[in-house]
């Protein structure tokens, strides 16, 4: 479905035994494992249309989508993989074990690519979900085709969103002794951060909390804007690449991932409120900014008000994410997101 495939060291395919339905587990044994510095690329695919009490080729079928067009492994997953009870939604593909990695690091991931495996993806919504669960009275699911010369969603005639795919989903196992979390609250480990940024040639930062850090990915989003508000965005089976860095003793002092791209750093802070996630991403952010800049923290604060646009990253999935965007225009020099100055 895209151009030219980007070298990789490891391939994952998705499968029912490289697949967890709605668990981010670390008791879950490797399916993979790489070298720190290696790049991966690993299948995916979307929960949406295995999720009904129809197998995925009727589901697709039903909205005009040919039965060669639903990726074989769906319908395997669909027959073979089994939600558990209190599981999130999400499918995943993992984990990989990638060598050296020991809690208190910190894991790098470079993405180099994101590629659309099929052409079309799901948006489905209704009574209870996303951010006005009161405003819906019946469940909406809607079947959207990609035009992928044009590099756009069919949304509606006259209507065409571009695409912009990401993982919306990308995690490491978390602390211990927690031995496993459901797939749709986010948190330190990353997981359903919904984080619209994390295009190709962005990085995402997350501490590590297992040997190995047992890496996870999936919810492949075609598009999505801030907020995910209706509590989906164009759900679709994605296969990125990436590349995964593990950084010894950086990851103590973490309390959220970080990202950055060529433009921004992001500092992120959740909570269970919009204000609570506001505050907690003002703290990251002005933590960052005093290390950056050299900053007084009254400085710091003082910047974000100036120069550092807050915007709400997740408001759906039980813990809400605000991410600050800061330009890297104010720095003289710029570093990666986790370099001390000199």
């Amino acid at each position: 479905m895209t151009s030219a495939m980007r070298r990789h060291d490891v391939l994952l395919h998705s499968t029912p035994e490289t697949v967890s339905w709605g668990w981010i587990a670390a008791d879950r044994p490797p399916v993979a494992r790489m070298k720190s510095g290696q790049v991966l690329r690993i299948e995916t695919v979307t929960h949406q249309g295995l999720n009904t009490d129809r197998d995925p080729v009727a589901f697709f079928g039903a909205a005009g989508i040919a039965p060669e067009s639903v990726l074989p492994e769906a319908k395997e997953i669909y027959r073979s993989v089994k939600r558990g009870e209190g599981a999130g939604p999400h499918l995943l593909t993992g984990p990989v074990y990638v060598e050296g990695a020991r809690p208190g690091d910190m894991l790098e991931v470079r993405v180099l690519e994101v590629a659309i495996r099929v052409p079309y993806g799901v948006n489905a919504t209704g009574p209870g979900r996303g951010a006005l669960p009161d405003l819906l009275a019946e469940p909406a699911q809607k079947v959207i085709e990609l035009d992928l010369k044009r590099r756009v969603a069919r949304f509606a005639k006259g209507v065409d969103v571009p695409l912009a795919p990401f993982m919306g989903i990308v995690a490491v196992a978390p602390s211990p002794p927690v031995k496993r979390v459901g797939t749709k609250p986010p948190g330190a480990f990353g997981g359903n951060l919904d984080f619209r940024h994390l295009v190709a040639g962005s990085t995402l930062y997350l501490p590590v909390f297992n040997e190995g850090a047992l890496f996870y990915t999936g919810d492949g989003h075609a598009c999505q804007g801030d907020g995910e508000v209706d509590g989906t965005a164009i759900e679709i089976s994605l296969a990125p690449t990436m590349q995964l860095i593990v950084h010894p003793g950086t990851g103590r002092e973490m309390k959220w991932p970080r990202a950055e791209d060529a433009a921004h750093y992001y500092p992120m802070g959740m909570g269970g409120t919009i204000d609570e996630a506001l505050r907690n991403a003002i703290r990251e952010a002005v933590d960052f900014l005093k290390g950056r800049a050299g900053l007084s923290a009254a400085e710091a604060y003082a910047l974000c008000s100036l120069a550092v646009d807050f915007r709400i990253g997740e408001a759906v999935n039980d813990v809400l994410m605000v991410y600050g965007a800061v330009p890297k225009g104010l720095f003289g020099r710029q570093a990666p997101y986790w370099a001390k100055p000199r």
